[in-house]
């Protein structure tokens, strides 16, 4: 990865998806997103603080995602659709990085509810593997989901995660701690990172 991507992030296209980090001129669209979402998300989402809901939020948190991927600890990018570049759809993060001998991520998304159901997630989530092992040079993607999101599941199915485990009692989630089912993805062509 050049020195120019890295520090301006990546720029994920597929036919129908962009994916890019948030920048300072869209903590409003990103607001309006989760706000939008906040009732949809409720039932798969850690609680959110008060302020994660105000535009000031949004536009100190783009700042620190930025930072944050120019130092390899996370890559925290925005869905949009393609046929409208300026309206957030969704998320998609790799989080928590660790290298040394481990060089693995956590996976985690969000698809607003009007756009569920046509394939964007898997598109959008193909995309950000491909970065992920490609560029990245991640060795493991890990991704947890709820029992109870099928959608989920079936995502993390269809792109190859394997199933490792049942974790009880995981993520406090919509008033209790919530049991979740730990998959991974190994990219097999794994090479050391760039120094």
């Amino acid at each position: 990865m050049g020195q120019t991507e890295r520090r301006q992030g990546p720029l994920l296209q597929g036919p129908r998806v962009l994916l890019r980090l948030g920048g300072s001129k869209d903590a409003l669209a990103i607001l309006e997103f989760f706000l939008e979402n906040r009732e949809h998300f409720k039932r798969t989402d850690p609680p959110r603080p008060a302020q994660f809901y105000t535009e000031g939020y949004w536009t100190e948190r783009v700042v620190a995602s930025a930072l944050d991927y120019r130092e390899d600890r996370s890559c925290h990018l925005f869905i949009f659709a393609r046929s409208a570049p300026k309206t957030v759809i969704g998320y998609a993060n790799l989080s928590s990085f660790v290298r040394g001998a481990f060089h693995a991520c956590y996976l985690g998304y969000g698809l607003g509810a009007a756009h569920e159901g046509k394939g964007l997630m898997t598109e959008a989530l193909e995309l950000v593997i491909r970065l992920g092992f490609d560029e990245l040079r991640l060795h493991r993607i890990m991704a947890n989901y709820l029992p109870t999101n099928e959608r989920s599941g079936r995502v993390l199915d269809k792109l190859g995660f394997t199933r490792e485990g049942y974790a009880r009692n995981y993520l406090f989630i919509n008033g209790g701690w919530r049991d979740h089912i730990l998959t991974a993805l190994t990219n097999d062509r794994w090479e050391p990172p760039e120094k």
